[in-house]
């Protein structure tokens, strides 16, 4: 790691995408902290401005642009902030060229697999004040111990694996991220002991498919292994994960579920699209029986389990038929909540080939009435809650309103209640009042 005095110089990182891309700009703050910057909300104020970029969905590309657009004005007026852009887009050789081209102001241009190359890359544009773009191809060797800047002092992201092997026909994760690479279990287990240590409550694992933690490795621990000692760990009250493919789930890990008190009673676990046909075009490996069957087993094992999920509506080939496959599917497994993506062609999939595309009026229409649904099921389940006394993990203020605060249950339902400061950080009783489709309100005991 290199060492600078940087005092009174300081960094703005924006992010784009999923988890895994927030702990990633965790790391780059944690490495610009002990090199002596200040994190300052005011990207235009920023000495050193970094844009951490997603490439999964089209819209997460048009705001990167137009973000970057916003800095040339910046780099005009002060031509010695230093303008860096990392992260998935980057590993695309057409998005690269489009920099070269069209934003000769970055100054530093790096991808997902040499982030630990950062302070190193950064001294040197500081020093020769010249373009740097560096992009490997491969992941290489799993680089431990790098430093974060946490979000938040109790809850911390750790990541299990790198990179994905499934090549869905729609994702450009596995070119981006690479292949999979799993850390060994004692090293995680080693970081979430630490965690504990410093007041960490609540870990969330991370991975492009955590059900497969371990394949290829040369260890035996599987990913319900690793859950198992995780529950061990004194201190560590909620484990949750992200993400989890259906493919791969198996019957060890939904035991785990009963067996583990830490293991949070919530799964998020992806379907994209209740049509069997569907996703066999997707190369997803699995049907809309062989899900239903899996959240069959969960329930089975944990009655209150809360369920939420991906969809994706429009894709290619798509036809009505496939999509009120997809709406019997919600229906019957009833979502607590779900992430609804209307298909964009991404560069470099199989699917950008398809040439039975769905015509943008009728995936709009489908899309409303997705949404309608869902909205309508996770306000009947929301409800279900009123008069229930829920554990609630208190993340602070609300951002409307500093006088309430919010936090999740167990089951990740955001929970709006009366309380003071010092229930931050703390899983606090909160008695539930009122259920709403996207949150819930609460009273505590000692704020009536």
């Amino acid at each position: 790691m290199e060492k600078h005095t940087n005092l009174n110089k300081s960094f703005h990182i924006q992010t784009f995408g999923c988890q895994m891309n927030e702990h990633d700009s965790e790391t780059l703050a944690g490495m610009l902290a002990e090199m002596g910057y200040i994190e300052n909300e005011n990207k235009r104020a920023a000495d050193v401005a970094i844009i951490n970029t997603c490439s999964v969905r089209e819209n997460a590309d048009k705001r990167f642009f137009g973000t970057l657009g916003q800095l040339k004005k910046v780099k005009e007026e002060r031509p010695d902030v230093v303008v860096a852009v990392c992260g998935c887009m980057m590993q695309q050789q057409h998005i690269i060229d489009t920099l070269k081209t069209k934003y000769p102001w970055v100054d530093l241009i790096f991808g997902t697999h040499n982030l630990h190359e950062f302070p190193k890359l950064l001294t040197n544009v500081l020093n020769e004040r010249s373009k740097i773009v560096d992009i490997w191809e491969d992941g290489g060797e799993i680089i431990e111990g790098l430093p974060a800047k946490r979000m938040y002092p109790f809850k911390a992201f750790v990541n299990i694996m790198y990179g994905c092997n499934n090549f869905c026909t729609y994702c450009i994760v596995p070119f981006t991220r690479g292949r999979e690479r799993s850390r060994r279990p004692e090293e995680i287990v080693a970081e979430a002991r630490s965690l504990a240590a410093s007041g960490v409550r609540e870990i969330t694992l991370l991975g492009q498919n955590v059900n497969s933690y371990g394949n290829g490795s040369d260890f035996s621990a599987d990913f319900a292994d690793l859950i198992y000692q995780l529950n061990e760990i004194e201190g560590i009250d909620r484990i949750r994960f992200m993400t989890s493919h259906p493919k791969d789930l198996s019957d060890k890990l939904i035991a785990a579920f009963r067996d583990c008190k830490s293991l949070a009673n919530y799964i998020h676990l992806p379907v994209q699209s209740g049509s069997s046909a569907v996703l066999k075009r997707m190369n997803r490996k699995y049907t809309k029986e062989d899900y239903l069957l899996l959240v069959e087993k969960l329930r089975a094992a944990v009655p209150d389990i809360a369920i939420t999920t991906d969809i994706i509506v429009g894709f290619p080939g798509e036809t009505s038929e496939d999509f009120e496959e997809t709406m019997d599917l919600i229906r019957r497994v009833r979502f607590d909540s779900a992430f609804t993506f209307l298909y964009s062609i991404r560069k470099g999939t199989p699917a950008e080939n398809y040439t039975d595309q769905v015509p943008e009026a009728e995936k709009h229409e489908r899309f409303n009435r997705l949404v309608d649904q869902l909205n309508e099921i996770t306000g009947e389940i929301n409800k279900t809650y009123e008069g229930k006394v829920e554990g609630v993990l208190v993340e602070g203020p609300s951002k409307t309103n500093p006088q309430i605060l919010t936090g999740r249950t167990e089951s990740g339902k955001l929970v709006h209640f009366k309380g003071t400061e010092d229930m931050v950080g703390q899983i606090i009783p909160v008695k539930i009042t009122e259920g709403k489709t996207f949150n819930l309100f609460g009273i505590t005991e000692t704020v009536e």
